[in-house]
This record gives structure tokens, sequence and C-alpha cells, in this order.
């Protein structure tokens, strides 16, 4: 609570609209809140997905990888590898939420086929090239998303934290305040309604005085002429 103002009508206004704008402030900052609460939980859930994804991407690129080694040795594979021709772009852009900014990754593959090498190719160490490249478009979307989550997350405790000031500190206290000018106006406003009516009061009896003053030396002077009329018969 704030004493340090004087507790005048225009203050009291002021804190009025202060708190308006207050309370303003804390619906939109909550409705922000919320959005963006269901947006990171929608995130997350893309992401465990993802997440699961990539690693059995993972785990069956790698397991082709090995099938192709053990079938055409390690140096064919090698050599095969060496013979790929495949462009790779990754372009990265931003979408807002909120007025967050998150990025939107994009994977594209360009093969510049056909390819050869000295040695024999094998259908198993082709599939397993094109297991790779699908699992690197999940990885973009993956780093998107955890790219994302990170950067709600942090908007989100930011947000919190204006949310919960604003309900337990602010408003409490322009409230406080407003209850406590309005108490001190009014006390004000007593005081000086009684001081009028004081003064008002004072100056009826000052009036009144007055009159009677002026009544009793009406009398005095009428009495004093009839006194004289008398003597001069």
């Amino acid at each position: 609570m704030t004493t340090n103002l004087a507790p005048t009508r225009s203050n009291l206004m002021k804190l009025e609209d202060n708190l308006k704008f207050a309370t303003l402030g804390y619906e939109l900052l909550d409705q922000k809140r919320q959005i963006l609460i269901s947006e990171l939980l929608a995130l997350v859930d893309q992401a465990v997905d993802y997440q699961s994804r990539v690693d059995a991407a993972l785990e069956a690129a790698r397991a082709t990888l090995r099938e192709a080694i053990m079938e055409m040795g390690r140096l064919k594979v090698g050599n095969l590898c060496g013979a790929t021709n495949i462009e790779y772009n990754i372009n990265v852009s931003q979408r807002k939420v909120m007025g967050v900014a998150v990025p939107v990754v994009e994977t594209t593959f360009e093969d510049k086929g056909p390819y050869f090498s000295q040695e024999s190719s094998n259908i198993i160490a082709e599939l397993g090239i094109q297991q790779f490249s699908e699992t690197l478009e999940l990885m973009g979307r993956l780093a998107e998303l955890k790219v994302s989550i990170m950067r709600l997350s942090r908007e989100v405790k930011k947000t919190i934290r204006k949310v919960n000031a604003l309900d337990k500190i602010s408003i409490p206290e322009t409230k406080d305040t407003i209850k406590y000018m309005k108490s001190r106006i009014e006390e004000s406003e007593r005081e000086s309604f009684i001081l009028l009516k004081s003064v008002k009061d004072r100056l009826e009896k000052q009036k009144e005085l007055k009159k009677k003053k002026q009544n009793s030396n009406n009398d005095n002077i009428i009495k004093s002429k009839i006194v004289s009329s008398m003597e001069e018969k």
C-alpha cells in the first residue's frame, strides 16, 4: 500500500485508472499464459513423438548400414558413400506464437544421380542412404520442436512472473491504497462538514446575538422617546 500520496480526488482517480489498466493487463497476460502453455504442451507431445521416430529411424539406418558392410565389406561401402552425389539444404525461417519467434526448419534433398562407384553397389546400401536422408529430415523437425519448446518455456516463465506480480502485488496494493485513500477522503470530508457546520452555527449565534442586541437597542430608544415625550407634557 502506498501512503505517500496526498489523499485527494485527483490522486484517487489516477489510482482507479491504474487499477483498471493493471486489471486489463492481468487478463491479457493470463490469456497469453494459457495460450502459450497450450502451445507448449502440444509441442512437447510432438517432440516426444519425433524423438521416438528419430531414434527408430537412426536405429533402422544403422542396422541397414551394418548389413551392407557385412555383405559388401567396409571398403566397398566407403567407396560407394564417396560416390554419392546428394545435395541437401536446410532452410530456417520463423513464425510468431503470441509474439515469440519460433523456428521453422525445412530440409530438402536433391539427388544428382545416377552416381557410380568403382565397386559394385548393392540395394541395401542404397536403402541405407535413403534411410539416413529421411532421418536427417526428422532430426531437422525435432530440432525445430526443441528450440521452440525452449523459447516458449522462457516466455511462459516470464509471463507467469508478470501475472503473479500483478495478481499478488500490484493489484492488491493498488486496491489497498484506493481503500485507504477513500477512507482518508471521507474522514477529511466529515471533518470539513463538521467544521463548516460549527462555523455556520457560530455565525448564526453571532447573528442572533447581534439581532437581539439590535432589538434591545431599539427598545431602549423607544423607551427613551416615550419618557421624553411624557416629560414634555
